[in-house]
């Protein structure tokens, strides 16, 4: 099970960081939002404060952590208490998938895709945004892992990990988008967001889920 405490216990911490970093966090909303301009019914896997699923226009949220979800439902999202490597949908629910900066803190990856896989409908839509682990901000990360409670227990990943990852649970028709050319804290306007990934720290990943 996903180690939830540091999100239960410095949930005004990580709140505070989208207020004290609103361009970077901007930067990060806008980017997914070129990947799903139209969410249809969808589900944020690791919704946390629904600081994204809220402004994307994401229906339900789950998470394991308690006062994150009480943040959530302020946010108007239908939450649930879970974890991402089982969820309580019957299969083909939804239009779209989100999983934002969760994906280095689930247990198990691939279940985690298969999970998302299994509850999006034929051609649904599951869209990843996270920062790359060899780019200047998740090498950072890693280095200070230790100083940040959050972080601490997190497992980044690469992007060409990632998509083999989800080649290998059945999806396809990958796009990808970039943004956070700069230390977070150096950000004071928003960032461009360019299509590919490598030079932007944070990368989203549009995946279509493959038939049959």
């Amino acid at each position: 099970m996903p180690n939830s405490e540091p999100f239960e216990r410095y949930t005004e911490r990580y709140e505070g960081w989208f207020d004290t970093h609103e361009a970077a966090y901007q930067s990060e909303v806008e980017a997914l939002q070129r990947l799903i301009p139209q969410p249809g019914f969808g589900i944020e896997i690791g919704v946390g404060s629904a600081r994204f699923a809220a402004p994307l226009g994401i229906q339900v949220g789950i998470d394991p952590a308690g006062d994150m979800l009480v943040r959530a439902r302020e946010r108007g999202i239908d939450v649930v208490k879970g974890v991402a490597e089982s969820l309580p949908f019957r299969n083909g629910t939804f239009d779209t998938a989100l999983i934002v900066t969760t994906i280095c803190f689930v247990d198990d990856i691939p279940q985690t895709l298969a999970e998302a896989r299994r509850v999006l409908r034929p051609d649904g839509s599951l869209v990843i945004g996270y920062i790359d682990k060899d780019s200047p901000v998740g090498q950072i990360y890693q280095e200070k892992k230790s100083e940040n409670p959050f972080y601490r227990e997190a497992v980044f990943v690469s992007t060409d990990d990632l998509v083999d990852a989800l080649d290998a649970a059945g999806f396809s028709e990958f796009e990808f988008v970039q943004t956070i050319y700069h230390w977070p804290d150096e950000i004071d306007e928003r960032e461009p967001i360019e299509e590919g990934y490598g030079d932007g720290s944070f990368v989203g990943i549009k995946a279509t889920r493959s038939q049959p």
